[in-house]
């Protein structure tokens, strides 16, 4: 195989390693995609072989001072722009993180496959969506029901809306992760309401509970289980 063939293969393969990784955001409607790992991963590459072996010409000539580890280090830092771009703020919660993160893995592989580091390259891919794809239904089953609190109330007919929860809960209004009213089977002209918070302190959550429990129109309150 001839050497541009070789540096071929690494920009096929940083393609190859850069979709499986978008592949999964993709399927998870994230913006940033199979494309765009995709790309990130192949320009990766090609800065890496650029940078590696795009200055023979120059490197053994006098009064030369060449670091191929330069533009790589260029692109560890220049990848965040990209990664501040997924990142979004709604209300109190901060989505895309690990999207942002993702990508920023997703250069570092293509660094690798541009180096001809096959091998680890492939291990870091598999590493990678080992850490999307079965680590994420794992955290969330270990963790979401120590963020998350649900409440069943017995509120009176038309007693408590969405708007008197939000006025309620005030700077916590974004915590509201579902609101749910329906008829109570135990009465006729009561209602029976499911309320689900997200991410509350121990202390944010005895203040709001104790909020609802004073409330005129809610005859009774109870924890429910996730």
């Amino acid at each position: 195989m001839s050497f541009e063939m070789e540096l071929v293969l690494r920009l096929l393969l940083a393609a190859l390693l850069g979709s499986l990784i978008g592949f999964e955001r993709e399927r998870l409607s994230w913006a940033a995609g199979l494309r765009t790992h995709m790309l990130v991963c192949v320009g990766s590459a090609l800065i890496m072989i650029v940078s590696a072996h795009g200055f023979e010409e120059v490197r053994n000539a006098d009064h030369v001072s060449y670091d191929p580890s330069r533009m790589a280090s260029l692109v560890v830092s220049g990848i965040g722009f990209l990664g501040a771009g997924s990142i979004l703020l709604r209300g109190e919660v901060i989505r895309g993180l690990t999207t942002a993160a993702s990508l920023w893995a997703t250069a570092a592989l293509g660094l690798a496959a541009g180096a001809g580091m096959y091998v680890e390259a492939a291990a870091a891919t598999l590493i990678v969506l080992f850490i999307l794809a079965v680590l994420k239904p794992l955290e969330r089953r270990i963790f979401q029901p120590q963020r998350h609190h649900q409440l069943r109330l017995h509120v009176a007919h038309d007693a408590l809306s969405y708007d008197d929860l939000r006025g309620l809960l005030g700077q916590h209004t974004a915590r509201i992760k579902q609101f749910v009213v329906r008829q109570s089977p135990e009465s006729s002209g009561d209602d029976q309401v499911t309320i689900v918070l997200g991410r509350l302190n121990e202390v944010d959550y005895a203040q709001i509970l104790a909020a609802l429990v004073r409330h005129p129109g809610v005859r009774d309150v109870k924890e429910g289980d996730l």
